[in-house]
């Protein structure tokens, strides 16, 4: 087997950033997650410094992406990842508030492999974090492309 998956959060807002973080360690999840607070950082570290993420190749990422940040939508990010050859087989699951149909059927026309709408109540949305940790302790991420 390959490289240990990456964790790529995407979250601006820090309570869900704990709360996404704490329900898949309890889900049995131990993989790293590397966490960033605005679409410019994550992108960064996405693409470095020449743009186009060969840093990457041969690594096992998995993103999970918020639509909302403060400096640049989700949708610009995942527009990017899965139009880039090398981080385009790396799943993206957005993890939004935004439960709008057409916002939903454009994510999935750009290529994110998990639509979750993020639940208001506190316990669903822990209890759903949880669901989602034992997804990935199940799921095969394949490495980005080498």
């Amino acid at each position: 087997m390959g490289n240990p998956v990456k964790i790529v959060m995407i979250e601006d807002d820090e309570g869900h950033a704990r709360l996404i973080e704490r329900n898949i360690r309890r889900s049995g999840v131990n993989n790293d997650i590397i966490p960033f607070t605005t679409g410019t950082e994550a992108v960064n570290y996405l693409f470095g410094a020449d743009g186009t993420a060969d840093q990457h190749k041969g690594q096992a990422l998995l993103i999970l992406l918020d639509l909302n940040l403060p400096d640049m939508t989700g949708i610009d990010i995942l527009r990017r990842v899965k139009d880039n050859a090398t981080l385009k087989s790396a799943p993206v699951v957005v993890l939004t508030t935004t439960d709008d149909a057409q916002e939903i059927k454009r994510c999935y026309e750009l290529g994110c492999n998990v639509y979750i709408t993020k639940p208001v109540n506190y316990e669903n949305f822990a209890n759903a974090i949880r669901q989602l940790g034992l997804f990935f302790s199940v799921i095969q991420v394949p490495p980005v492309k080498a």
